[in-house]
Parts: structure tokens; C-alpha cells; sequence
């Protein structure tokens, strides 16, 4: 059986920081790219980052330069580092592996307060 679960959500003020994680199981974590989406109220899912099970990495416009994703396969875990939050930044996080199959967290809360 497949699981994502993020955690390291949760409330912050504006320009402050957060930490989410995403511990996988049920799946060969290395040979998966590894993304991070978001859902804010009343908008489509959208993506934030993604690592591939080679190290290359892509980021939306709106994180570039604020968030890093990165991934421990040791520990079948894949992080986002965020920084300078904005409250556009507010929404349910989800973490999302691909390689034949897609599989979905059930997604953290992030709430930036200004």
C-alpha cells in the first residue's frame, strides 16, 4: 500500500518560514519524481516544485528564488524548504509521487498571515 504523508504545515506570519515533509512508503521512493502542488481556495491544484529520481529540479515562477525542494532517498522523504512566505502562498500542500503511477498525500495546511 502506497503513503504520502506530509506534516511541518501550520500557520505563519508574513516574510516568516516553513519546513514541509513528505514520508513515503509502499513505493521504490528513488526511481520517483517527487513534486510538491498546492490548492488555495476556489483555485485549481497547481504546481510548486518537482525533483526527478535524477536531482533535476524544476520550480514555478512564484517560488523561484523562495523555495528548495530537495529529497532524502535514504529516507524515502522529500522536503520544501519555504522562505519569504506570502499570504498568496496560502493553501493545502500536497505531495505527489509519479513514475508509471501517480500517488497523492492527503495534503498539508499553510496559512500566511499578513
Amino acid at each position: 500500500q502506497v503513503q504520502l504523508v506530509e506534516s511541518g504545515g501550520g500557520l505563519v506570519q508574513a516574510g516568516g518560514s516553513l519546513r514541509l515533509s513528505c514520508a513515503a512508503s509502499g513505493i521504490i521512493f528513488s526511481t520517483y519524481s517527487m513534486g510538491w502542488y498546492r490548492q488555495a481556495p476556489g483555485k485549481q491544484r497547481e504546481l510548486v516544485a518537482v525533483i526527478t529520481s535524477d536531482g533535476s529540479i524544476r520550480y514555478t515562477d512564484s517560488a523561484k528564488g523562495r523555495f528548495t525542494i530537495s529529497r532524502d532517498n535514504a529516507k524515502n522523504t522529500v522536503f520544501l524548504q519555504m522562505n519569504s512566505l506570502k499570504p498568496e502562498d496560502t493553501a493545502v500542500y500536497y505531495c505527489n509521487a509519479f513514475d508509471r503511477y501517480r500517488y497523492w498525500g492527503q495534503g498539508t495546511q499553510v496559512t500566511v498571515s499578513s
